[in-house]
């Protein structure tokens, strides 16, 4: 029994020193020159740390000089937008009716245009994911992505109101493109940030492509593809109220009369409303990404 007790004691004693706050973890000893690194508040950058922010701050200045970003002239100019402010008050909601329906019709298309939008880059991305697809599959689908996404909205707005004529159905089709563009590559990586394995323990059993999609990569990435939906029908939202500036519906092209015709009471209601608008859809999201998560 005697060595039996002096052992234990012995161990006990050994994981004290290891780690005297919590017996049995031990302890993790750094380098010297990390841990004063690690102590350090700031440090001056590497050779390769300062190259990387002098060529930042090479390229910051080429694109303020040849985008003509002067700050002079934003001084300058405060008094004019003070001006241009204090025109749009008071408010005017003499019509708020006709703001109202065009809300409504706004949101329709967003909710519309998100849906269907959703669920051709949903079809799409399969295909954009390399995790997923063959690898022609996935630079054909990448390059289709890579070519909605380069193209504004108010570029489909107009091809389909020559199309299918003024009105939000045009509207519609312009944000199902956009956000074919805009999530599609999204959906594709958050696919194919899955981890791999289930999807190898799937392959291992023999399961087909359509099995490892329902039952490996869905499932993980679900959380991510609904939270970017809902964003993604946040910007549909404030997209719709552009669209109708070139007549694709929704309640831009009022916005756009009440600027033509100096009605500045009236367009100043009318960003109110598109303002509780967006704040109330913001909300509503979040307490749904909240729920999922």
């Amino acid at each position: 029994m005697a060595p039996t007790l002096n052992s234990s004691k012995t161990e006990k004693t050994q994981q004290t020193e290891t780690h005297p706050a919590e017996p049995g973890v031990p302890a993790t000893t750094l380098p010297e020159a990390e841990r004063l690194r690690l102590s350090r508040p700031f440090s001056l950058p590497t050779a390769r740390g300062a190259a990387l922010w002098a060529a930042i701050a090479v390229v910051l200045v080429w694109a303020g000089a040849g985008a003509g970003l002067n700050p002079d002239k934003l001084v300058s100019g405060i008094p004019n937008m003070g001006d241009f402010l204090s025109r749009l008050f008071p408010p005017t909601f003499d019509k708020f009716g006709v703001i109202a329906t065009l809300l409504i019709e706004t949101l329709q298309m967003a909710v519309v245009g998100t849906v269907l939008g959703a669920l051709a880059s949903l079809l799409l991305s399969f295909g954009a994911a390399s995790n997923i697809a063959p690898r022609w599959i996935y630079t054909a689908c990448r390059t289709v992505l890579n070519v909605l996404r380069s193209i504004p909205e108010l570029i489909y707005a107009l091809m389909f109101v020559s199309a299918v004529g003024l009105g939000p159905f045009a509207g519609i089709l312009a944000i199902v493109l956009g956000s074919v563009g805009s999530i599609g590559k999204i959906y594709a990586e958050a696919m194919e940030s899955v981890q791999p394995g289930p999807v190898e323990a799937l392959t291992a059993v023999g399961a087909d492509k359509r099995q490892i999609i329902t039952y490996a990569v869905l499932p993980q990435a679900a959380p991510l593809l609904v939270s970017y939906t809902l964003l993604l029908f946040e910007g549909n939202v404030r997209g719709a109220t552009i669209l109708g500036l070139v007549g694709a519906g929704g309640i831009g092209l009022e916005l756009t009369t009440a600027m033509r015709m100096y009605d500045y009471g009236h367009l100043c209601a009318i960003i109110i409303s598109i303002i509780v608008l967006v704040s109330i859809i913001d909300r509503l999201s979040a307490f749904i990404r909240a729920k999922l998560s």
